[in-house]
């Protein structure tokens, strides 16, 4: 009977790497359910973009779509958005608390592949790989000299799934790992070397910090000014987390004033942020494509707990991750 009512539903997915790497997820959504919507732009969908689609639909498996009041009011079949992901900041909560639709998330599915990619551009801002790798391609034979993570202190701004995996592989380096969370897990802390300190001593004693805060009113461009004149001169940032954390204007004239000695940003306020964005510009700046939760692990784990919680609602039942 509950297969029968499957088939009655329409579900759309918008994250263009959903079964990438592993078939069988679409090949499931499409026998469970009667008709499934895919996006073919090659990026987020926009509030505009989705009205014209979520009036029909019954789930929705979101990427880093703009899900706002409007999309929300006008999803007048919708029971559940399951993200394929952590973050929800981009779904209108409350408009969809207030609507009765369930929505879920896929925490730690993408935990290891950040972290690695974190750890990747640590090592890449410290030994100046990619200065290092254009200029023997342009025929050049420098003497690039670069800087050691043993002895360094690395801070880890956020010490939930993501901040633990960087700090699991990090212990190998030999370098001083300083963590800050509100709710910090003493026992892991203690297992992997980390010592726990106040945000502000993160922040002051930190060689390398990075970022692993989820997106809320309060954390929203916490990277500003201030807090950049609290970094050690010649530091280095890395964001492999939420864009919008860091005031883009700030960070831009404290790597021109040689303040900060480099950051590496895996996320931008604007996505994408354009080849003319002032960051782009600075050669000590290391960007790539918000490419942190893009390996095969991660993008099949994302996409089963997405697939497993969609279903779950659209049956009755209750998700393994509800958000609200």
């Amino acid at each position: 009977m509950k297969e029968n009512k499957l088939k009655d539903y329409r579900v759309l997915v918008t994250p263009t790497s959903y079964g990438q790497n592993d078939p069988t997820l679409r090949k499931q959504l499409q026998t469970e359910v009667g008709d499934v919507i895919y996006n073919t732009t090659g990026r987020p969908l926009s509030p505009g973009e989705l009205l014209e689609l979520i009036p029909e639909c019954d789930g929705f498996i979101a990427g880093l779509d703009s899900i706002d009041h409007n999309v929300i009011k006008e999803a007048a079949r919708l029971k559940v958005i399951a993200r394929y992901g952590v973050g929800v900041d981009n779904i209108d909560l409350e408009a969809a608390k207030s609507k009765g639709i369930i929505v879920t998330n896929a925490p730690g599915a993408n935990s290891v592949s950040v972290a690695e990619l974190t750890v990747g551009l640590i090592l890449s801002l410290a030994r100046r790989i990619p200065d290092a790798v254009a200029k023997t391609k342009a025929g050049e034979w420098p003497r690039i000299v670069g800087w050691s993570l043993e002895g360094k202190v690395v801070g880890l701004l956020g010490f939930g799934s993501i901040g633990k995996q960087v700090a699991r592989r990090l212990r190998g380096f030999d370098c001083i790992i300083l963590a800050y969370d509100p709710a910090p897990d003493l026992l892991f802390a203690k297992e992997c070397g980390v010592v726990i300190h106040p945000k502000e001593d993160v922040i002051q004693n930190s060689d390398f910090l990075s970022l692993h805060v989820p997106l809320f009113k309060e954390t929203a461009e916490m990277v500003n000014a201030s807090f950049l004149n609290q970094m050690k001169t010649g530091a280095f940032l890395i964001n492999t987390a939420r864009g919008e954390l860091v005031n883009e204007a700030s960070l831009y004239e404290a790597l021109k004033c040689n303040k900060l000695k480099g950051a590496a940003l895996d996320v931008f306020t604007h996505q994408p942020p354009g080849k003319d964005h002032p960051l782009l510009g600075l050669p000590q700046v290391i960007a790539t494509p918000h490419m942190g939760s893009h390996t095969d692990g991660s993008l099949n784990a994302m996409g089963w707990a997405a697939l497993r919680d969609c279903l779950a609602v659209l049956r009755g039942e209750q998700p393994a991750y509800r958000v609200i």
